[in-house]
């Protein structure tokens, strides 16, 4: 106690709490004003070194002296008991605790109005090793001359992406701010990013200037600026050697490393074939027939000239993934080109990212094909892995979205997404991607938020605009449906397959001459494609010609086309479905067996992915002369396959009331009936009636409240129709 007593004596007490009050709030003002005044960022650690490290001696001092109206004294010369002494202190005390008070009004407004005039530097989630490279502005007033500025963005990005501990903003989200008229802040702000690359590029006959400056987001000060005086000879020689020196100086700047950094630029060193690559990516960006085909005219152009072209083979491997998506390529021939392409890039660059993930997902593909069904869990550990190695490259991610889709993994899909959209936020693909993802796990909001986001970024995207109508279709309401797929055909009017679904859905409710607009543009732009045949089948069943039918579903077997939207599936169903009312059943199965030898066969340890999926069409036909076990038997086998490949069949309401049928468990079949199946839109189950109306459906169908549930379907289609046609009729009433 004595100790204590004799610290409060000496005012040591005081002097620590205000030494470390004044200190503190001096600290934060210092620390805060210095960066905006272009100080280093050493000056502020030091600043708070010089208080840490001054306290020890200011609580020293004041042991030994303190200070008096008559200067400062030691403690043996001063009357402690003196009235005017304690009235000292009293001052003292009251003018630390206003100083105090002062500064902690004055860091208030001071942070205030820095927030309110730039809330970037104060985000903490932001790195101070972050940049954005924008796109070089063309001032030669030449358009032409754009592909070099662009180009020069472009091997920028692609050269700073390799400077560890730098993170550089997406190529997609930096494009998305050219032509904006945005400040560096508020650029900076959107793509979350401290620092800001810009230049201009000016052209005039044989002499170039290329200016680049590096920009503080937080105040707008310049850190580094060059101007690059060059003759226009080589062109990649001038971007590579200024993408060095930037990338150096950027070295220098953020991350404290002096020496210069070498870095690979793009692998082409012609002129041309690099404009008909950036030609070709910007084509693809929409992902549209019209799109994609471009892009592979252009990229085959550039390879052309430039057969080494390492970038132009990996984007052209990464369109044929795209191409067998849309339809434009059947995906067994797209498999073939992707892997022959990917090893000639692999030749060259063992472990690049893009090239290995396409081709191990193009191999995954072709082994599920052909019945390997342990393939494609093998490609998800792989594309995780790639994922892991290189997390700010895209296309290994969109694979991996696409491997656990196929597994029916999709709460992992979310994540995988969530974080390259972090990265790339402007990127239309990844929100577009976010959209799907939404809606193969039912959240409907969610799903058209991304989807309409996407738009909002790229408008020109047509399968955008076909799942919204999937969205709209979900909820019943079919006008925007069909609005949305019209807007599909409009910005992508070379794709067959968009028209061609069109046209099918209105076969299906029986509006046969607006259907017929439709399919005429198929067969006017792909005669023999999938669809085509498809739309054929359904003409024939609209108009009721029975005969027709049955022809077309047997030229579509006979000419083994792919089975594309359960196209080569929905014949064989057609095909027995119709023997089962005519009781040929046995004889057209026994067909379709000769056409396609195996198709049915169950016991098949490996099976082409296609077969599987007609095996589960044939119980219709099975059933009605196979004994009970042995149908029993297969469906066993078949089921078991399915969770070879981690699918639940029962997740489909319209196959999980089929099995419980098939299993003779009626009252169960009807209660999933009328929980999952009546309680969906009746276009999700387009052939209701052909399903319930087989035999072995017969006590099913019996059921009141089936019968009612189908009763209110039929009302539903009546509406369906009457809407669609009133809105046609609407469309043609005002062109």
């Amino acid at each position: 106690m004595p100790l204590i007593a004799e610290l409060r004596r000496r005012n040591v007490f005081r002097v620590a709490a205000a030494y470390l009050v004044v200190g503190w709030l001096l600290t934060e003002v210092l620390t805060t004003i210095l960066p905006t005044l272009g100080a280093p960022e050493w000056a502020a650690r030091a600043v708070i070194l010089i208080f840490a490290f001054g306290f020890v001696p200011a609580v020293v001092l004041s042991w030994f002296f303190e200070i008096t109206p008559d200067g400062i004294r030691r403690d043996q010369e001063v009357d402690h008991a003196d009235p005017d002494r304690q009235r000292q202190v009293r001052k003292v005390d009251q003018v630390t605790i206003a100083t105090a008070v002062v500064l902690i009004i004055f860091i208030g407004l001071f942070s205030a109005r820095y927030t309110a005039d730039d809330p970037s530097p104060i985000d903490l989630g932001i790195s101070a090793t972050s940049v954005a490279v924008l796109p070089f502005e063309n001032m030669s007033g030449d358009k032409d001359n754009e592909y070099f500025s662009d180009g020069l963005t472009e091997t920028l990005l692609h050269m700073l992406a390799q400077i560890p501990d730098l993170k550089v903003a997406a190529r997609t989200s930096s494009f998305a701010f050219k032509g904006r008229n945005m400040s560096v802040q508020e650029i900076a702000s959107a793509l979350e990013v401290a620092h800001i690359l810009e230049g201009s590029v000016q052209h005039a006959g044989d002499k170039i200037r290329v200016t680049a400056q590096l920009i503080r987001a937080s105040d707008g000060f310049h850190i580094w600026s060059k101007n690059f005086d060059r003759e226009f000879t080589d062109v990649f020689a001038i971007q590579d050697e200024i993408a060095t020196q930037v990338g150096s100086a950027l070295s220098a700047s953020l991350l404290g490393t002096g020496q210069e950094t070498r870095l690979a630029g793009i692998s082409t060193e012609d002129v041309d074939a690099y404009e008909l690559y950036l030609q070709a990516r910007k084509a693809r960006s929409t992902y549209s027939y019209g799109g994609l085909l471009a892009a592979e005219n252009l990229l085959k152009g550039a390879l052309l000239i430039d057969p080494d072209f390492i970038e132009a083979k990996s984007e052209l491997a990464n369109s044929y993934v795209h191409q067998a998506e849309t339809g434009m390529m059947e995906a067994a021939a797209a498999n073939a080109e992707i892997i022959a392409i990917t090893n000639q890039v692999l030749a060259v660059r063992p472990d690049d990212p893009v090239a290995k993930a396409t081709s191990l997902y193009a191999k995954a593909l072709s082994l599920v094909a052909r019945g390997d069904l342990a393939a494609m869990t093998d490609l998800v550990a792989e594309l995780e892995a790639i994922v892991e190695s290189a997390p700010q490259t895209l296309e290994p991610r969109l694979l991996l979205v696409r491997a656990y889709t196929a597994l029916k993994q999709n709460e992992k899909c979310l994540p995988v997404l969530e974080e390259a959209l972090a990265q790339d936020k402007y990127n239309p693909a990844l929100s577009y991607e976010l959209g799907i993802a939404y809606i193969r796990l039912q959240r409907w909001d969610e799903a058209r938020a991304a989807l309409e986001r996407s738009l909002e970024l790229e408008p020109n995207q047509p399968n955008a605009y076909t799942y919204l109508g999937a969205i709209a279709e979900h909820a019943g309401d079919y006008v925007t449906m069909v609005k949305n797929q019209l807007d599909a055909i409009s910005v992508d009017p070379e794709d067959h397959e968009l028209p061609g679904l069109l046209a099918l859905f209105l076969y299906r409710y029986g509006l046969v001459e607006i259907a017929d607009d439709f399919r005429n543009r198929v067969l006017t732009l792909a005669p023999t494609s999938t669809i085509a045949y498809q739309i054929e089948l359904a003409r024939a069943k609209a108009i009721g010609d029975m005969d027709g039918s049955v022809e077309a579903a047997r030229r579509a077997i006979e000419d083994n086309i792919e089975d594309r939207r359960f196209s080569f599936g929905g014949a064989v169903q057609h095909l027995v479905r119709t023997a089962v009312r005519t009781d040929t059943v046995e004889e057209e199965m026994a067909w379709i067996e000769e056409q396609q030898p195996g198709i049915f066969d169950v016991d098949a340890k490996v099976a082409p992915l296609r077969y599987r999926n007609v095996q589960g069409v044939a119980f219709d036909g099975w059933v009605q002369y196979l004994p009970a076990e042995e149908v029993q038997r297969r469906l066993d086998m078949l089921l078991g396959h399915a969770a070879a490949m981690g699918q639940d069949p029962t997740s489909d309401p319209a196959t999980h009331v089929g099995i419980l049928t098939l299993r003779g468990d009626v009252e169960q079949a009807v209660e999933v009936a009328l929980r999952d199946f009546f309680s969906r839109p009746v276009t999700l189950t387009p052939d209701w009636r052909e399903m319930l109306s087989q035999p072995h459906y017969a006590n099913v169908v019996a059921d009141p409240r089936v019968q009612e549930a189908m009763r209110r379907w039929e009302a539903e289609e009546t509406e369906l129709r009457a809407s669609v046609e009133s809105y046609f009729a609407d469309l043609h009433a005002a062109m």
